[in-house]
């Protein structure tokens, strides 16, 4: 995954603060968006982040995220048209 990606959350994360629901418990998955930065660095030196991906969600909301929990959603979508059902 590179950053201007467009990925979906597959599983459950649970957030706090979407704008649309602050302060409350709202789940991500299904969620679409792109990335727009993947930390892996800091000051110069190597890093290893537990939420190393930083995606947008529209224009007011970003999360922190783990590989494990977003697929492409271009390769979703293709999977979706097929109809194939691709246990992972």
């Amino acid at each position: 995954m590179q950053i201007g990606d467009r990925v979906r959350v597959k599983t459950s994360v649970i957030v706090y603060h979407h704008p649309d629901h602050r302060n409350e418990a709202f789940d991500l998955q299904g969620s679409e968006g792109e990335i727009t930065g993947h930390i892996n660095t800091w000051q110069g030196r190597p890093i290893s982040p537990n939420y190393p991906f930083q995606v947008k969600f529209g224009s007011k909301f970003r999360a922190h995220l783990r590989v494990d929990e977003l697929e492409s959603a271009e390769t979703a979508s293709t999977e979706a048209v097929s109809g194939e059902v691709i246990a992972r």
